[in-house]
């Protein structure tokens, strides 16, 4: 059993630290928001992810994991020490390494013995090399560390059961012995097979850039492909379908929608075409998915305008689903975003209903008027918008909706509501990819 300490209880570090625990080993995760962690001592979860409040209450009550503001106390007495604090994006489109660097230094004066300093943030290729040399800056004298790059792989909403549970685990060190502790670490999942993959610690952080960008190509080659499906009158469920069941391509990600936010991919692929930029390589791959990500979202905007003949002003919209993808409340580069700002600058009306996320959203648009349920939403409406494929929403009303609303208008940017029910309704509607379509239709 190590002794591992998790600096930042953000969406990383508190998943990780929680799943860590369970593993078996002592886990303190120090962070200095002291309201976060006064919040963790008394059991509630800051951030919606399913699974984790039951997976923190298990080990809490275990003795295995705790909480603290004392940052420096926690380095001190850990073997293990993973850093885990945010690295979102700058101004100049690189990722803001700001926490990191003041995470290293504290390690550098804290570090008191052996420890193996693991990171989990996300962080530029060559970052790791800085890290190092700011701990070396700061460190006493024989005081000997090695340095592993570990990257996360977890997906919002099902990061509980990505963490215990993952495809493969990256340990980027040069140090046999840092290798070692961090299979221990992982132990039960070593036992049960998961793929354990050494690399060097550059090797490691261009993995997990390369995996987040190639996912990002993935859906904005599918969205292209929904747009030109509307065009020419073909179904993009059926094409997803058919191209998924190809093994060399596999169905996941195959997804049309109104384009992909959230914490990582925006952020990441714009960090790792910046990077290439600075080193003379255009990945002109990546910045086409960057550019087709937030044409999509204008789409979809030009969408709602379409059923008025593009004048929006004095209408009122209906916004369904507000985070960036369901069971998560996190907004993010949200299509939302665009949409309730495009909606607005146009002069329209907004009302809005998410499970979970209308709070967040109305930091940014506290002029909305957010509901507590689908119905209130749209009632009195000229249209609806469904953005987050909440499973509530698959199972709306369709009768009930026409009848709440002033017109029977709804884009679907999930392709989530059955068309033959929308054409039987008399509903105008549009979707993404399934223009008229109503085969297989479901």
């Amino acid at each position: 059993m190590k002794q591992i300490t998790f600096i930042g209880t953000g969406y990383v570090g508190l998943v990780s630290g929680a799943g860590v625990s369970d593993f078996g080993h002592q886990v303190v995760c120090a962070d200095i928001a002291k309201d976060k962690i006064a919040q963790l001592q008394k059991g509630e979860i800051p951030i919606y992810e399913p699974g984790l409040g039951d997976l923190v209450k298990r080990n809490v009550q275990a003795g295995r994991l705790s909480f603290t503001t004392n940052v420096d106390k926690a380095i001190q007495e850990a073997d293990v020490v993973f850093i885990a604090v945010g690295t979102p994006q700058g101004d100049d489109g690189d990722a803001d390494l700001t926490a990191i660097f003041k995470v290293a230094e504290m390690i550098g004066k804290n570090l008191n013995h052996y420890k193996v300093i693991c990171t989990k943030s996300t962080v530029p290729i060559g970052t790791g090399k800085k890290i190092i040399d700011i701990i070396q800056k700061d460190k006493g004298e024989d005081k000997a560390f090695d340095y592993v790059s570990n990257p996360e792989f977890l997906r919002e909403g099902s990061a509980v059961k990505d963490f215990l549970w993952p495809d493969r685990v990256v340990l980027g060190t040069n140090s046999e012995k840092a290798l070692k502790i961090m299979q221990d670490v992982y132990r039960p999942l070593f036992i049960n097979e998961t793929p354990m993959i050494q690399t060097s610690i550059q090797t490691a952080e261009m993995i997990k850039y390369a995996s987040n960008a190639f996912l990002a190509l993935k859906i904005s080659y599918i969205n292209e492909i929904a747009n030109l499906c509307d065009e020419v009158d073909a179904d993009i469920h059926e094409v997803a379908k058919a191209m998924g069941s190809d093994g060399r391509i596999s169905p996941k990600f195959l997804h049309p929608g109104p384009g992909f936010g959230g914490s990582c991919f925006p952020k990441d692929t714009k960090a790792l075409a910046n990077l290439a930029r600075k080193k003379g390589i255009q990945l002109r791959t990546v910045e086409g998915a960057i550019e087709a990500n937030q044409a999509q979202k204008e789409r979809m905007v030009e969408k709602i305008k379409g059923f008025f003949s593009g004048n929006i002003s004095g209408k009122t919209i209906a916004i369904l689903g507000l985070a960036f993808k369901s069971e998560t409340d996190d907004i993010r580069d949200s299509s939302a975003i665009d949409m309730i700002q495009a909606l607005l600058d146009g002069g329209a009306k907004v009302k809005a209903y998410d499970p979970i996320a209308n709070n967040n959203m109305s930091k940014l648009f506290p002029s909305v008027v957010y509901c507590k349920n689908w119905e209130e939403a749209v009632k009195d409406t000229d249209g609806t918008v469904i953005l987050t494929e909440w499973r509530e929403f698959r199972g709306i009303d369709l009768e009930q909706m026409k009848a709440l609303m002033n017109m029977p208008v709804i884009l679907d940017t999930r392709n989530i509501l059955p068309i033959k029910d929308l054409n039987r309704l008399g509903f105008q509607y549009e979707n993404v990819g399934r223009k008229g379509n109503v085969k297989n239709d479901s």
